[in-house]
């Protein structure tokens, strides 16, 4: 090592601006000013006041070295919300976003520039943030996880360019944090349905084993379900209740802020072969007690507890909802077993396979669920989980073979079929294996029938949001996409409806509305490539260089041969030709064709 070169642990943050090229390329001398002004008001003084230093600047890009990994973060929330205040003023054109990447690392020091692996993996971090947030190492994320309450989100692991082994991810975005914590900035857009609406919220484990968690979270999908079947409820989405998991919550608060009148919170105590559920309904305008009652039972009785649980909630709220339904509810004609406890487990496996972007997760709960349907075949819990498992999974890029991934989720679906004809989990499952299938329109035809018999389940309605933009039938996609966000506004797995509503501006040609929701689209599924290839087209028409660069270098590091598989028209996103070609054009532009 020459003089005056030496090593040291660093913690270093790398950040760049959002669409650089596109902001010179609007307003050059007014983007530059305002860089400028956002150095010397904001960043400079938040970097000294955390004891860093600006190593360098490059142009866009700005490389910082902090004595703390704790330090580092902490300027770099800093920086992200106040870059967010100072945008509020600022239209969508000319506002000036952040992507930061965080690591801690060996570093090469030389003079006052740092060099080394330490510096790329932290460069590779900074292009897997998404805009207004932070991409952490899994070194990082050690230091800080205790100190700091920060609710961070994991990422999984990513191979990226000239990194010899993966590098775990984990992030938080300003938009996250408002999504979990504003209730009041919530509360004042939604607006109450024109029917008796209700948030059936985590019921809580108490049954003092952590690993029974998927357990109480099963019961509170079971009693979400049946109440959904109803016409005459609004009932909030599955997915959007579970984030307030752990939370203590004021539940007039809740109310308001997802646009409800009723909210219903309970828990769950399994010992043995007996269990327990208290359930309470409260009045969200008032906070009174509608009722408040406590089910004992067996086990294998546990769905016969939660129908009453399901049949008090209607009889309490549902005014208009008649005999004939209400007969609907199952009346103790199922019973819970060993297969119903290894589907809610899967179901667990899959969120977690999303959530940290892990195939091998996925492949267990598809394990899973087939075990279930091998201990009781009439499970279809586990046969609807096996459809929807096989659909993300390949949508995802994580099957390895696309024919056997196929025949697992017809097989189920037909065994759906069989035994189920009029459920609409049957038909959510027939209309995922018309799409696996590439036959859009008979997937298309089973997902409506799907929303008909069950009008409030967000993942078939975004689901057939998708495919009705695949389809070019804009404002259906549209119509599905709002309604499945309207039943699921926290949902954090719901950037399929973003995706719909990103691709039908697209062959709108809308650029500048399909960016803002790919750009949301990401922020739910950052690995998905399909919202990818429609900021690289975005990026193209607008002459972003930047934008086509960030996406088409993180699209090659996890799925480096999606874009050559649209060209060889094996996985067609659009239907109609005309709005594929105005895909691939867009692709070309950005000099991605095969």
């Amino acid at each position: 090592m020459s003089e005056g070169t030496q090593r040291r642990l660093a913690a270093i943050v790398s950040a760049d601006v959002v669409g650089y090229s596109r902001l010179m390329g609007v307003d050059e001398t007014g983007t530059l000013a305002a860089l400028k002004a956002h150095r010397s008001e904001l960043i400079d003084p938040l970097v000294a006041k955390h004891g860093g230093r600006i190593v360098k600047t490059m142009g866009d890009g700005l490389l910082l070295e902090f004595p703390s990994v704790v330090a580092a973060v902490e300027c770099s929330v800093a920086v992200q919300l106040g870059m967010v205040e100072r945008n509020a003023s600022t239209s969508d054109d000319t506002a000036v976003r952040f992507r930061v990447g965080v690591h801690l690392g060996d570093i090469i020091v030389e003079g006052t520039d740092i060099f080394g692996d330490g510096v790329n993996v932290t460069a590779r971090l900074e292009a897997l943030s998404e805009a207004n947030g932070l991409a952490l190492s899994d070194d990082a994320y050690r230091q800080v996880r205790d100190r700091m309450d920060i609710d961070w989100q994991d990422g999984g692991e990513h191979e990226v360019k000239n990194i010899a082994r993966p590098v775990h991810v984990w992030r938080w975005s300003v938009q996250e944090t408002r999504q979990t914590s504003n209730v009041v900035a919530t509360s004042e857009t939604l607006a109450l349905p024109d029917k008796p609406s209700i948030a059936v919220l985590p019921f809580d484990n108490m049954s003092g084993d952590p690993e029974q968690e998927y357990f109480a979270d099963g019961i509170t999908e079971d009693i979400i379900t049946e109440l959904s079947r109803f016409n005459g409820l609004f009932v909030i989405a599955r997915n959007t209740s579970m984030t307030f998991k752990g939370q203590k919550l004021d539940l007039r608060g809740v109310s308001k802020q997802l646009g409800v009148r009723y909210v219903m919170e309970g828990s769950v105590r399994k010992l043995g072969e007996r269990v327990r559920i208290t359930a309470q309904l409260i009045d969200g305008f008032d906070g009174d007690h509608v009722w408040a009652e406590r089910y004992d039972g067996s086990l294998k009785d546990l769905f016969e507890l939660q129908e009453e649980v399901t049949r008090k909630v209607v009889t309490s709220i549902g005014t208009e909802i008649t005999q004939a339904e209400l007969g609907r509810v199952g009346q103790g004609t199922r019973v819970f077993d060993e297969a119903n406890d290894l589907a809610w487990q899967s179901r667990k496996l899959f969120e977690e396979s999303i959530y940290r972007g892990e195939a091998s997760l996925m492949d267990e709960a598809i394990e899973l669920a087939e075990r279930a349907v091998s201990e009781n075949a009439n499970c279809l819990s586990a046969y609807l989980g096996l459809c929807r498992y096989c659909h993300i999974r390949q949508l995802y890029g994580w099957a390895d073979d696309l024919a056997g991934n196929r025949e697992i989720a017809e097989a189920a679906a037909r065994e759906m079929m069989a035994r189920a004809p009029r459920d609409y989990s049957t038909y959510e499952a027939c209309g995922r294996v018309g799409l696996m299938s590439g036959r859009i329109a008979e997937g298309t035809g089973y997902l409506e029938q799907a929303h008909e018999r069950n009008p409030n389940d967000a993942e078939v309605l975004t689901t057939l949001a998708w495919a009705e933009a695949a389809n070019g039938n804009v404002e259906k996609a549209k119509n599905c996409a709002h309604l499945a966000l309207r039943l699921s506004p926290k949902d954090r797995w719901i950037g399929v409806a973003h995706l719909a509503l990103a691709m039908s501006a697209f062959v709108e040609r809308d650029f500048e509305a399909t960016r803002h929701w790919a750009e949301l689209a990401i922020q739910s599924h950052p690995t998905a490539p399909i919202r990818r290839a429609l900021m690289i087209a975005c990026g193209a028409e607008a002459g972003d260089e930047a934008l086509v660069r960030a996406h088409a270098d993180y699209l090659n590091n996890f799925a480096p041969d999606f874009i050559h598989s649209l060209f060889r028209r094996e996985n067609p996103i659009f239907q109609q030709p005309d709005h594929m070609q105005m895909l691939l054009d867009g692709l070309s532009k950005a000099g991605l064709a095969d």
